[in-house]
Parts: structure tokens; sequence; C-alpha cells
């Protein structure tokens, strides 16, 4: 896809009027079920979109969607990076059950794949009759592993399998099912083809060809995770020379054209601000032609739209956080399990069901995901699920409460956290027993978790504890020792 046919349909999108909802539900049939879309962000922090609060550029279609449907303010996050996340939320188990619980690579392209025994959202609604396809950045499997999109409940996938090729915008290739789709004209030394373009050109595709099927489309695109690049065109003009900048000259073997390029790498930019503001517009934009096609196809009220992210904002390849302030005031970054690091934007759209311009502060997650489809399905939701549907919180209905939400993380010398009501405890060197920390915030004064009261609460502390050590089940593959939180 072209770009000036992207910029076209940006100008169509931004003239989409907003849509006239209320708390009242719509007349729809019973009968009919409900298409259900998913957009996944990749890096992108809880401060990066304007409706929650950031200033530096506007996404304006992503703000339309919780104009016009109801915005979290509790939403967490699967992990603090990105193939567990993708495993928490597909699985509905958080990581101290989903089979992923880390970032294992294979080479020569993808990671360890998700077992074929694993229960994913995909096979959940293909079992309700839904016609399902995945169209962005995968990670949970190599090209005809077990863990393959299509081996993993979709129809139709189109994207990045691997994680490593998705930290480049210009691939050689990506994958169309079971096929390599070769990019035009990039070969390593050239960049003319952006990928996500053409991964954005397929989804819309999808939902064209099945708008008469009920239909479910995971949509992890890549952006803005690094490399931070983006084509030349009008989107980047919007932002060139706004902000003061200080060029990103990456490493050895990493720009376009090396010698023994290094795949994994991020290349230089000399405008990273301007790249990235860029970048989320552009994504945005994205959002905009999907919006537009369901209004075109008269799918709107009854297709149920959810935007998050995978976790908090990336530091890597000149991203600047701080700057934007994208992690929106909150402690941490990727990699942490402060709320910077997981707690998400998380955005409903559902236009004649969900009263337009609500706000939530149910405290959510990724591993909710998999209960809330089932039940719009009007299917069971397997037994070992962890999360809770929230589909009672959009209709304005009492809503299920979890007692805790858990998170591990394997990296960094082991890292792990709690979420109970409005305590959150954090350790941090789990698998360094003579540096092993225990952190303890009260989120509701204490959303910054500037002060550790942990010494204040033991009681709390020792409840967080216990809930440490009998959330998670062994894995062969991710092994993780909690046994010094006795002394801590």
């Amino acid at each position: 896809m072209k770009n000036n046919i992207l910029i076209l349909a940006l100008l169509a999108s931004i003239g989409l009027s907003a849509c006239v909802t209320s708390g009242k539900k719509n007349e729809r049939s019973e009968a009919k079920k409900p298409n259900i879309i998913y957009i996944l962000a990749d890096d992108a922090g809880y401060g990066d979109l304007s409706c929650y609060g950031q200033t530096k550029y506007q996404t304006p279609n992503i703000d339309r969607l919780a104009a016009n449907g109801m915005k979290f303010t509790q939403h967490y996050s699967g992990s603090t990076v990105c193939a567990p996340s993708r495993s928490s939320l597909l699985t509905g188990q958080h990581t101290g059950h989903t089979p992923v619980r880390g970032n294992l690579e294979v080479k020569p392209e993808g990671q360890h794949p998700m077992p074929a025994a694993s229960v994913t959202i995909a096979e959940v609604l293909k079992e309700a009759g839904y016609v399902t396809g995945a169209f962005g950045k995968w990670g949970l499997g190599f090209p005809g592993s077990e863990g393959d999109p299509n081996a993993q409940g979709f129809d139709e996938f189109y994207g990045y399998n691997c994680q490593r090729m998705a930290h480049r915008y210009y691939p050689s290739h990506v994958w169309h099912n079971d096929k390599k789709v070769i990019m035009p004209g990039n070969d390593w030394t050239k960049t003319q083809t952006y990928a996500q373009d053409l991964v954005q050109e397929q989804t819309l595709e999808f939902i064209e060809t099945n708008k008469d099927k009920p239909f479910f489309a995971f949509i992890p695109v890549l952006i803005p995770h690094a490399e931070l690049i983006v084509p030349g065109d009008s989107i980047f003009e919007k932002f060139d020379g706004l902000y003061e900048e200080t060029a990103y000259i990456a490493s050895e073997g990493a720009d376009y054209g090396s010698d023994n390029l290094l795949i994994y790498k991020y290349c230089s930019q000399n405008k990273p601000r301007a790249t990235f503001a860029a970048m989320m517009y552009r994504m945005d934009v994205y959002v905009g032609q999907i919006m537009a096609k369901l209004k075109e196809l008269g799918l709107e009220e009854n297709t149920i739209v959810m935007f998050a992210s995978d976790n908090g904002p990336h530091e890597e390849g000149g991203a600047d956080p701080d700057f934007f302030n994208s992690n929106g005031g909150l402690r941490g970054y990727k990699r942490d399990l402060y709320e910077g690091g997981i707690r998400s934007p998380f955005i409903v759209s559902w236009p004649g069901t969900i009263k337009a311009g609500s706000v939530s502060d149910h405290i959510s997650s990724f591993w909710d995901v998999m209960p809330t489809c089932a039940e719009l399905a009007g299917v069971q939701t397997p037994e070992e699920v962890d999360g809770i549907s929230f589909l009672p919180e959009l209709l304005g209905k009492e809503q299920p409460e979890h007692e805790y939400l858990y998170w591990e993380f394997h990296e960094k010398g082991g890292r792990l956290a709690v979420r109970m009501n409005q305590w959150k405890g954090v350790v941090y060197n789990v698998s360094k027993p003579k540096k092993t920390t225990f952190e303890l915030f009260d989120l509701n004064a204490d959303v910054a978790e500037e002060n550790n009261i942990a010494e204040a609460q033991p009681e709390v502390v020792n409840k967080i504890k216990e809930i440490l050590k009998s959330a998670r089940t062994d894995s062969e593959i991710f092994k993780f020792s909690a046994g010094t939180l006795n002394g801590n």
C-alpha cells in the first residue's frame, strides 16, 4: 500500500463523525454475535495517548474510541515484555500459569513455541463460529511449529512471526500463513516498503471479506517498538522540526546497508522525537481506517473494538519516554513491574451498547480478555483461565472483582509483583537471595510508588508473600525460585 493511499485514508478517518451512543443496549438480534477487534500497540506507555494525557502530539482516532466507549484507568498488561504478555492475553492466564513466560529465541527465525495443548481466544471463538485472523507481530512460535498462529486457532495470519525480525520496519519478508511474502524493494540495503502498512492493508481486507460472518481480528501492530523509523511522508512532515533533537547513533552492524547486518539491532535516527510522534500518529491513522471500514460496511454497532498496549514504554533506539511522559507519571518502563512497566491504556468501544464517554476504575488485566470474549460469543470459558469477564462492567452491571493480580518476570535477576485491592507488592532480584528486595505500596495514596510502606503493614506483606508463593505453577522451560521470600 503506497503512502499516498495511507494519507488519503487519514483524511477520511479524521473526518468521521462521532457516533451517537447511549447507555441503552441497541436493538440488535440476540442471535447476532458481535464481531471482536482487539488492537495491541507494542511498547506504548500509559501516557502515550492524548486521551490519557499526552500533550506533545495527538491521537484523535483513538481518542474518538474513548469518547464513544469506555476508558479504563486500572488495566494491566500480561507482562512487561512482548512474548509473555501476548501469551497471557491469548490464554487468559497470568504469567504464573501461561506457557510462555519470557522471550526465548529460536534460530534462524522465531521464538519458543506455545504448546499445542494451549487453548487460545482464537480457538474458543472458532468453536463459537467465528472466523479468526491475526495481523502484525506474533512471537509465540516459529513458522511451522505448534506455536505457529495457524496451529493456535487463527484461520489467517499476516505479519511477522519473529520478534527479532519485527525490530525492522523494512524487512526482507513477512509471512502470510505458511508462505513467505517478499517485501518489494527491501533487501536490507534499501527501505522501500514499510511492512506495517501492508499488514494494515491485509487487516482491512480481512474485515471486508468477512463482513457477513462473525469475526475476531487480533491486530498486534509493531508501533511504537524500536527501531524508530517511518516513511518520510506528510505524517512525518507534520512533526518534523517540532522538537529539539539529539541524534541516535546505532552501534556497528545496525544500519541498513551495513556489512553483516544484525537484524535484532536498531538503526540510527537523526530525529528520534519527531519519528516517535509520527509513528504514534501513524498507528492512530490505522485505527481510524479500521473504524472507517466498519462504518462503511454497517458493522459499527455489532463490533466491539478494544485497544491496549503489551507493556510499558521502551527506551531503545533513541526513544525518549521521559520527554513524552510516556508512562503518564508512573514509575518504571518496559521490563519493570512497577506501574509504568505494566499499567496499560485500555479502551473498549461498542456504539449503542457501551455508554459513550464512560470511565472505569475496575482493576482488570490481559487475562480477563479471554473470558470476556467467551461471554460475548456465548460459550464456556476454559476452566484453567485466571481471568474474570469484564463484560458486566462494559454493560453497567455489577462487576466481580479479582482477589489479586500476579506477574513474574524472568530477566533482570527475576522480578515478581502482586496487586491486591489498593496494595501493590514488588519483589526484585528474586534469583539473587542476597540482593532480594520487597516493597509495598498503597496505590490509592501513592500511584507513583514512591513510598515503601512494607514495615508499617506486616499483615498485608504476609498475605502478598503467600500469594507470591502459591500463585504460580512450575515450568520446565521458565524455572523460577521464590524461596527467598520468607526472610524479606
